[in-house]
């Protein structure tokens, strides 16, 4: 797996936000059964930042938590069968051979503000915006009832894989 991390702000979470986005980045793909290898981008911003990028990809004026950019167009999310066949050459890096998931950006200042509303840990809550876009990467959406039920059900099994769960003190 390739991972990149790109920091346009600062990061003071209190924990290593790297090795722990690449932990729950290479949980995601081994749940899934991705059957590539796989590149991932993650940039970490401020709300300002991802508030430029949230008005320019979506026409929202306002920041969000994450944002999620795939680079597969899934016929069924989490069907990968369609990477098997022949014309699919621009889905893969070409000097790794590495599938081309896409990109993350998530805003620093709602991981804070969020894990304090909620009333559990950083780390919680950015693992949870990383599984969560992970799964949109992965051709998941949630703009339906039955398709936010199936998303939230899978974030909750992956969290719980990594042991990451809401109280602060059951993180390990």
């Amino acid at each position: 797996m390739s991972f990149f991390l790109e920091k346009e702000c600062e990061v003071n979470f209190g924990f290593d936000e790297e090795e722990l986005a690449r932990r729950v980045v290479d949980y995601c793909l081994e749940y899934m059964s991705f059957p590539f290898e796989a590149e991932v981008n993650l940039t970490l911003t401020d709300n300002e930042g991802i508030r430029t990028i949230n008005r320019e990809f979506r026409q929202i004026d306002s920041p969000t938590d994450v944002l999620s950019f795939p680079m597969l167009s899934y016929e069924i999310p989490g069907d990968f069968r369609f990477l098997e066949e022949e014309d699919v050459e621009g889905d893969f890096n070409p000097d790794t051979g590495e599938a081309l998931l896409g990109d993350i950006v998530i805003s620093v200042d709602k991981v804070a503000e969020q894990a304090e509303s909620y009333g559990h840990s950083r780390e919680r809550e950015f693992a949870f915006l990383i599984v969560h876009s992970m799964l949109h990467l992965f051709g998941y959406d949630h703009m339906k009832p039955d398709e936010a039920a199936v998303m939230e059900n899978k974030q909750e099994l992956i969290l719980s894989g990594l042991r990451i769960l809401r109280h602060k003190e059951e993180i390990l």
